[in-house]
């Protein structure tokens, strides 16, 4: 089978293709590198001459005064330059609505004519897009990216990229790719739930770790805890790290013989991933009810992660028994009180730690999930 991935979030994409290509099919990935995190791609997109020094300001200052978005215009140029050599696949998967980072109306056009020359094409629920982001903003969810700007307005600024997602133009790409698409596919809960009885909704399929690549590191707690804290600063209060901060410095006063605190800020990706190694606690994101990919590669690793875990998503992995997560609430308190019990008690690191690479390695190896893909890809094309 003749793969395109298009678009690249967390290494998700990556992890798909190794699995996919040690089952014998051949995979194209194309995307940007996702700023600092510098993940590999076999073609990349993106803007490089208006994102880059001098022009980059001018960009930026037309945008502002003129609405005239250079970036953009280069972004949809240089993905219009690569179409000749995205023909004849036989599954086309998008990572997410509005990937190509242009103008909506240009992203239509570019997508017709990427369509026109394959086969069938799937949508990945993984990030924010038009069905999650209003499902968020109406509030059905207890909790999400958007609380903090439910319970401050003044935090607008920070919220101008997600509110997008439910503009009138940015709805229009929506529309036009759900009909498009053979199917919408969720890579955890905090997707899964908007889309349950969406007509195009083909189901979730956890997100693929490539256990191989991860190597467990059993915890050694014989001397003092380190926690892990790595902060993307554009996600900062969507992520709810403030909360942990505040946790943190109180932990440090209250523990200060004990615990070693790690922070780092926008790093790329392997710099991050051996940063943390030496952790045995990661903090990894307030308002979620699943696991993002940083915390599941976390978590194979051993970390004792502290991320969504709530009941929804225990009850689809019938989890009740075993933790194998700690679900972070926006709480510093409730932060407090669990860091504070995992330091008392650091035998449960130990089997917190256990019980994580086991859940990865039972629900997200990437061969395992490739397999998935590949089954929904066949069952649904065939429909």
């Amino acid at each position: 089978m003749r793969v395109l991935l298009i678009g690249e979030y967390s290494r998700l994409h990556n992890s798909l293709k190794e699995g996919l290509n040690i089952a014998g099919h051949d995979v194209l990935l194309v995307g940007e590198r996702d700023g600092f995190k510098n993940y590999n791609v076999d073609i990349e997109i993106g803007a490089k001459i208006f994102n880059n020094g001098i022009l980059h300001l001018a960009t930026k200052f037309l945008n502002k005064y003129i609405g005239l978005n250079l970036t953009s215009l280069e972004n949809a140029y240089r993905f219009y330059k690569i179409l000749p050599q995205l023909k004849k696949y036989d599954v086309v998967q998008i990572i997410n609505e509005g990937i190509l980072k242009t103008y909506p109306r240009l992203e239509i056009l570019l997508f017709k004519r990427l369509l026109k020359h394959n086969n069938c094409v799937y949508l990945l629920s993984c990030g924010i897009d038009y069905i999650n982001v209003k499902y968020a903003f109406d509030k059905k969810f207890k909790y999400s990216i958007l609380t903090p700007l439910h319970e401050d307005k003044k935090l607008q600024k920070y919220y101008t990229h997600i509110l997008k997602k439910i503009k009138p133009s940015h709805y229009k790409l929506h529309q036009y790719l759900f009909k498009m698409i053979d199917g919408v596919i969720a890579t955890d809960i905090d997707y899964h739930l908007p889309l349950l009885n969406h007509p195009k909704y083909i189901g979730m399929l956890p997100n693929p770790i490539n256990v191989e690549k991860i190597k467990y590191i059993r915890p050694d707690i014989n001397n003092k805890l380190i926690v892990f804290h790595g902060v993307n600063t554009s996600n900062y209060i969507k992520k709810g790290n403030n909360y942990f901060d505040d946790a943190l410095d109180i932990i440090k006063e209250k523990y200060p013989k004990k615990v070693t605190i790690i922070r780092s800020e926008n790093i790329p990706y392997d710099e991050y991933i051996k940063l943390y190694d030496s952790s045995h606690i990661l903090l990894d994101q307030v308002y979620a009810y699943d696991q993002g990919y940083n915390a599941l590669e976390a978590m194979a690793k051993g970390k004792v992660v502290f991320t969504g875990a709530e009941q929804q998503w225990l009850d689809y992995y019938n989890l009740n028994k075993n933790t194998v997560a700690i679900n972070a609430l926006p709480d510093v308190d409730y932060l407090v009180e669990k860091l504070s019990w995992l330091i008392e008690n650091p035998e449960e690191i130990l089997s917190i730690s256990n019980n994580a690479r086991n859940f990865i390695m039972r629900e997200h190896h990437y061969i395992d999930i490739a397999k998935r893909y590949v089954d929904t890809w066949r069952l649904n094309s065939a429909t």
